[in-house]
Parts: C-alpha cells; structure tokens; sequence
C-alpha cells in the first residue's frame, strides 16, 4: 500500500511538473443586480435621495491558476474578491453599507491557441463567502451579517503576448450568485415594506484587465 501510495503521489508531482501552467490576475468591475439588497435601501428611505437603479457598480480582484490537461483543454482554479459600498446623507445622519464577497470558484476551459495569443471559453461554480456591513443614521456603531452561498460563472478571456510568456489579458464574466441571508447570530436585515428577510443573490457582468503568465 505504501509502494503504491508513494507511486501515486510521485506520478501526480510529474504530471504537475511537466503540465502547462498558467496564472492570472486582474481587476475590474461588476455591473450587477441585486433586487432584494436594491429594495431593502430603497425602501427604508437610506437612499437619501433619488432611488438606487436596478445595477449597481462593484470593484472586482480576482487571481486564477490553470493546468492543461488536454490540447484544447483546460482546469482552473479562481479566487475572486467583490467589494460593493453605499453611504447616503439622510435626516437622522449618515447611512452606510459594505457587502462584500469572497468568491472562489473550479472552472473548466475550451482553449483556441495561437504564436502570441490564446483564448479561453468555459465556466464553473463555487462557494459565496459573504460579509454585509451596516451602519444605520446616528449611530456609531456596524453591525456585521454574514452568509455562505453558492454561484456559477460563464467566463470569456484572451490574452496578447507582452514579451517573455507574460500577455495582457481581458475577462469577461457572466455570474448568478445565490449568496443567501445574511446574518449576525439569528438577526438578520429585514425589510418592513416587503415584509421579508433581505438577501443579496446577485447576477452580474463583469469585466477585468490584467496580466496572464505561461510556464
């Protein structure tokens, strides 16, 4: 068992070795439409003003790395960071809130690869680790929700050589994103106009820019 056991690992460290391995980072923005969390501000007049719009704009980083397995073929692994605020002026003071979203995902890929270029056509899902922080007019004290959901992701991304296996890259995402309710020890954020518990699933399309290396 021992013998086979230390074959195994010694034949997937090659395989790893001599695989083609590449890495990315980048970031960019999510344009993105979250219904419950958009009538929850609304509604409860934090808005401050005219009404938030359907879409929203968040700051997107995310790193990826990615093994071939095949000619055409690829598997990544992806971690993604969303960061979304809104604060507003209201009678009784200042509003706030923070939602914030980890976002690792397992990702298949399609590769079309070219001297000096490649593309990548695929999707995957993951895990939604999210964090809601809110501060409510005269108060200094926030209060912290919390929520782990799930999500899938249709991803679409080329990448032009630079010099020395380093390519400018370009993502394009498409995300639905059942990110749950978030909550701080049973409590959580309730609209009383809808009379329901405020969630923050999200779909999204989103756009990055960054670099791409090739082992």
């Amino acid at each position: 068992m021992k013998i086979k056991n230390t074959f195994l690992i010694i034949t997937t460290i090659s395989y790893i070795t001599f695989a083609q391995v590449d890495f990315r980072v980048g970031m960019g923005l999510d344009f993105f439409n979250s219904p419950s969390m958009t009538d929850y501000i609304n509604q409860s007049n934090f808005s401050g003003g005219p009404d938030l719009s359907s879409f929203s704009t968040a700051i997107n980083f995310s790193g990826e790395v990615g093994v071939k397995v095949q000619n055409n073929f690829q598997v990544a692994g992806d971690l993604a960071y969303q960061l979304y605020s809104y604060n507003s002026n209201v009678t009784l003071g200042r509003y706030d809130i923070k939602f914030n979203n980890i976002m690792p995902s397992l990702l298949a890929y399609y590769l079309i690869e070219g001297t000096g270029y490649n593309f990548k056509f695929g999707g995957g899902a993951g895990l939604r680790i999210v964090s809601v922080e809110q501060t409510l007019p005269a108060s200094v004290n926030s209060d912290n929700f919390s929520s782990i959901g799930y999500g899938v992701l249709l991803r679409a991304q080329g990448n032009t050589l630079l010099g020395d296996r380093i390519y400018a890259n370009i993502c394009l995402d498409l995300r639905y994103d059942l990110n749950g309710i978030p909550e701080n020890e049973g409590r959580k954020l309730y609209n009383n106009v809808l009379k329901e518990d405020v969630n923050f699933n999200q779909i999204a399309l989103g756009i990055k820019l960054g670099l791409y290396y090739k082992l």
